[in-house]
């Protein structure tokens, strides 16, 4: 999961636009900027967020810069655990030709000690978006983690795993969004699933999400 194979990958698929979301962690974000703009292929600056709970949820930024920026805030909320790499795999970081720079030392998937209203709150603050993540799938689903979702949280969507079962009641009225959640390159799924935007940027995207009327 290079920068280059993602992307081009993503251009093999043909996807207009993919959201690149590491846990806890926006540092690849800017060379995924340059090499997607370079392919051709529109990104979604994005982060995965691992809340207090251990409830997984995607934040959604119209700039690589402010994904950065509060990946950089929520660092100290990270426990300071070193990552074992013979355990979790390396934590590279790398650059435009794929060639690794650096490595992260601190463990990325651990929980922030940051609740699912924190992290809410904090990105509606920032004019982000807060989206739960594969709700009804595994123990880092929102469902299963805490057996429903909060209607009073600012979240923006809802991610929905697809072919698995999705309670028709309790859920709060927001778009659902269907994704991949490729950790592998063969995991990721060709166009099947599609939004009408104005324009393939994150603005138009944010646009869509936040215009959305339950159509």
């Amino acid at each position: 999961m290079t920068p280059n194979n993602i992307v081009n990958m993503a251009k093999i698929k043909g996807l207009d636009m993919i959201a690149v979301a590491d846990h806890n962690s926006a540092r690849h974000l800017p060379v995924i900027s340059r090499v997607a703009q370079e392919v051709g292929v529109a990104l979604l600056p994005a982060i995965e967020l691992n809340t207090r709970e251990e409830v997984h949820m995607l934040a959604y930024f119209e700039s690589v810069e402010a994904a950065v920026d509060f990946s950089e805030e929520i660092y100290e909320y990270l426990p300071k655990v070193k990552n074992r790499a013979s355990l979790f795999g390396r934590q590279a970081l790398m650059d435009e030709d794929d060639e690794i720079i650096g490595e992260e030392e601190r463990l990325l998937i651990n929980a922030l000690s940051l609740s699912i209203d924190d992290l809410a709150f904090m990105l509606k603050d920032r004019k982000a978006l807060a989206v739960p993540a594969h709700i009804n799938r595994g123990s880092n689903g929102i469902l299963q983690a805490l057996g429903f979702v909060p209607p009073t949280e600012p979240f923006s969507a809802l991610e929905v795993s697809v072919g698995l079962p999705l309670p028709h009641k309790g859920l709060p009225s927001l778009p659902h969004l269907h994704s991949s959640d490729a950790h592998y390159l063969e995991n990721m799924l060709e166009a099947t699933e599609f939004l009408t935007l104005d324009s393939c940027t994150p603005r138009g995207f944010f646009d869509y999400i936040q215009n959305w009327k339950g159509n």
